[in-house]
């Protein structure tokens, strides 16, 4: 069975947080959906019909996006992705997204805002797997 990705684990949290990024971050995020969502973790919020995980992820965005940009950060990038033109034939993705966040410390308090908390469900009955890689902005090289 394939290792799926869906959270952090302390380790890469803390190797994230520990690093003493300056300025502006992107992230990188790959998500695969759920055919069906699953909200069995979150009956509190789950709609009152089955919905697909690509609708549970919309509703995830559409929540999301006000904290995320009250925090400083933005979606600067949102498309739709299928295999990797060169990389692994066996990764499919569903969608793409470049999340920009001013410093690594309001990445972290959009993270913990208590609000988020309460919807992350969505992204969690919404996605079967993912990939999310945060990069640290280079000066300009020319």
């Amino acid at each position: 069975m394939t290792t799926q990705y869906l959270n952090p684990t302390d380790d890469a949290a803390k190797q994230l947080f520990s690093k003493s990024i300056q300025g502006e971050l992107v992230m990188l995020n790959l998500l695969r959906f759920k055919d069906v969502a699953d909200y069995s973790n979150a009956m509190d919020i789950a709609p009152q019909k089955p919905i697909s995980g690509r609708d549970a992820y919309q509703i995830y965005i559409k929540l999301t996006l006000p904290l995320l940009r009250k925090s400083g950060g933005d979606i600067i990038f949102l498309g739709k992705c299928d295999h990797f033109f060169i990389g692994p034939s066996e990764e499919k993705w569903d969608l793409i997204m470049l999340i920009k966040q001013q410093s690594i410390a309001d990445f972290l308090a959009f993270a913990t805002d208590p609000n988020y908390q309460k919807i992350i469900g969505h992204r969690e009955a919404a996605i079967i797997d993912s990939r999310l890689l945060p990069s640290e902005k280079l000066p300009t090289l020319i």
